[in-house]
């Protein structure tokens, strides 16, 4: 009897441990690494206005670094992007490695190269993030005030928004797209920060009443967004990176300090979109939230709130 109980719990053992094995393997290789899903949301904001149908599509944290996030891994996902047909491109900045598990870094000119197949025929646009301003390509690398992501940028073709507004239109019907400084962008000491934001001014740029769509790598910003804006788009979180059920959602609450990770999120009518973007930072291991491209249809239905 003895050495069936034995038997038994060395069986449950292994199998314990393969299943751990296979988690940790997926965790850490495939979902991070291979899987890739489109993530489409259909949203009319109130006052967007009818008539204006607007398909854009949304990129966010990057984190180039090898093997995970390699610039052929780049490209491909410009390509998705480019078979979606969107009207118009966002990205939501992090194109910077976020960690050092890595066998190297992808420099800014190699992942910029590979973003200049992005096709839109109202164009892409872009904000930075935390990671461009923190360190050069990869942590410990020293940063550079973001001027090597601008430059891989600016030769791409994709146009940097940083406290800026343009004024855009389809079909004749106006809209605008506006775009933060970093939130974080500067460390000043454990977890305090100097904010390149400055939201108040780059609304005062918009001259008229068409729609606006903020982009802003941080969705901390999103509570003190004024109802003049549609819809806030956003990046950072990962989308937990790691979505385990009830632990997860607890962690996040506390770390971040509002339920602000993931999803459409519609509060006090005011509408914001969170990707959970397509590389890692911390360590390589994504888990139930696989990298994603947003595919985005604004207006075309009845104002949700």
């Amino acid at each position: 009897m003895a050495s069936i109980s034995r038997r038994l719990f060395l069986q449950g053992a292994g199998g314990l441990a393969w299943t751990t094995a296979g988690l940790g393997a997926y965790a850490f290789g495939f979902e991070p690494g291979l899987r890739l899903n489109v993530t489409s949301y259909r949203v009319t904001p109130p006052h967007w206005p009818d008539g204006l149908t607007l398909k854009a599509a949304v990129l966010a944290d990057i984190h180039a670094c090898e093997p995970w996030m390699p610039a052929s891994r780049v490209r491909g996902i410009a390509n998705l992007t480019n078979d979606l047909a969107p009207d118009i491109v966002f990205l939501l900045g992090d194109f910077s490695g976020g960690h050092r598990f890595v066998t190297g870094p992808v420099m800014p000119d190699e992942w910029g190269e590979a973003l200049t197949v992005l096709q839109a025929p109202l164009g892409v646009y872009s904000v930075l993030g935390n990671h461009d301003w923190w360190h050069g390509a990869l942590p410990g690398m020293p940063a550079d005030g973001a001027e090597g992501v601008r430059r891989a940028l600016h030769s791409a073709g994709i146009a940097v928004l940083e406290n800026n507004a343009l004024r855009l239109t389809k079909n004749g019907k106006p809209f605008w797209v506006a775009g933060l400084g970093d939130q974080i962008g500067e460390p000043k000491a454990h977890r305090l920060f100097r904010s390149l934001d400055d939201l108040a001014g780059t609304l005062t740029q918009i001259k008229d009443p068409a729609p606006v769509i903020l982009l802003a790598h941080e969705p901390a910003i999103f509570p003190r967004v004024p109802d003049r804006v549609s819809l806030t788009l956003c990046g950072h979180t990962h989308g937990g990176q790691v979505n385990l059920p009830i632990f997860s959602q607890r962690f996040l609450r506390h770390y971040y300090g509002v339920d602000l990770v993931y999803g459409h999120i519609v509060q006090s009518d005011r509408h914001l979109i969170i990707s959970a973007g397509l590389g890692t930072s911390y360590a390589p291991v994504r888990f139930m939230r696989p990298p994603e491209v947003v595919e985005l249809t604004i207006g075309g239905g009845t104002a949700q709130s």
